[in-house]
């Protein structure tokens, strides 16, 4: 297994919108409710900034992806917002640092300035990790800022670094 991250592609969608539903669908990550649709999911992808895919190079499978976009306007315009997501099935085998990392030096070249994570729930532990060990700076918290699948409320805490 050759895993790289490029831009995505039409041929990924498939992939992409299975992984982001599942995400959606575990209700403790994403603020979104609503599920993606091949249609649904074509414009989504293509309004962002940037889409990036975690894909095996010999088998086209897609492992993992982030959306990279501007976290507010004019004067706040050089801050960009990701969101990441990886497949069940392939967690623990670095994806989320390989989309990460590339995430970063898309940002860059794409002229923002500071990456910002505006709600990682506290209790998605290894995103915390992963981003404090890539240096991040945890910013506060958030008391119950986010709200769970099972209707309980979680604290979330907005991460950032300078590009």
């Amino acid at each position: 297994m050759n895993i790289i991250v490029r831009e995505y592609q039409e041929k990924d969608l498939a992939y992409m919108i299975q992984i982001w539903n599942e995400i959606v669908e575990e209700g403790i990550a994403f603020p979104q409710e609503e599920l993606l649709n091949i249609d649904s999911g074509r414009e989504f992808f293509a309004s962002q900034t940037y889409t990036g895919v975690a894909v095996d190079e010999s088998t086209d499978k897609v492992y993992g992806l982030y959306i990279l976009h501007p976290n507010n306007i004019d004067r706040c315009g050089h801050i960009c917002n990701a969101s990441y997501a990886v497949s069940s099935g392939s967690r623990g085998l670095h994806i989320g640092e390989k989309l990460v990392l590339d995430c970063m030096k898309q940002g860059r070249a794409h002229g923002f300035g500071v990456l910002q994570f505006n709600a990682v729930v506290a209790t998605n532990i290894h995103a915390r990790h992963l981003y404090e060990r890539l240096g991040f700076t945890q910013l506060g918290v958030i008391p119950k800022g986010f709200r769970m699948k099972d209707g309980h409320f979680e604290d979330i805490c907005p991460y950032y670094c300078e590009l």
